[in-house]
């Protein structure tokens, strides 16, 4: 005989929701806005922002090829293990490289957790308009260097669950599409 809460329990599915794209693209911005309407529908959600593990998780690691790897690796780690408890994991997060973000679908896969890609496809001149770090600015001005899809490498996904150009729809459209997508796909 089972309890209420452990059929409840059973009910939840989690999974972990991966927008990439490049720094000011609005990967955090749509996270939080779909986060807000998950809640709202009474799903368990986190948000892994990246700044955020980048401080708290992965502090000490620097913008190398491997460093950024290493970083990705950890934060799939951590949604894998969030979702297969049934919290929808919202994960903004650049993760520049194509083969850094299949070995983290690949984890997902190999547990039996549902993972979705979102490509936020916001090209890099509305982006440095945006500038929400000021990064762009900083990096026009030689402050800084390494900057991802200016002097350092985005691979775009080639086909990602959903494919977002934030410039040419508000937030809450943006993230209606994800929503939806989520719903299309039996997760919510």
């Amino acid at each position: 005989m089972t309890t209420t809460q452990e059929t409840q329990e059973k009910d939840v599915t989690g999974a972990t929701i991966w927008l990439t794209g490049l720094p000011s693209a609005g990967k955090t911005t749509i996270a939080h806005e779909l986060a807000g309407r998950l809640r709202a529908g009474g799903h368990r959600v986190e948000v892994l922002d990246g700044d955020e593990i980048r401080e708290f998780l992965s502090a000490g690691l620097g913008f190398s090829r491997e460093d950024r790897h290493t970083n990705v690796q950890r934060i799939g780690f951590v949604a894998e293990l969030l979702a297969s408890h049934g919290v929808k994991v919202l994960v903004p997060v650049i993760a520049p490289y194509a083969d850094s973000r299949e070995a983290v679908r690949k984890r997902h896969q190999q547990e039996g957790t549902a993972y979705v890609e979102v490509h936020v496809a916001t090209p890099v001149e509305v982006c440095s308009v945006r500038d929400v770090k000021g990064l762009y600015a900083k990096q026009a001005a030689g402050e800084i260097s390494g900057l991802t899809g200016v002097d350092d490498p985005y691979e775009e996904p080639e086909s990602p669950d959903l494919r977002i150009e934030s410039q040419n729809q508000t937030v809450q459209e943006s993230a209606a599409a994800v929503h939806a997508l989520l719903t299309e796909r039996g997760l919510l």
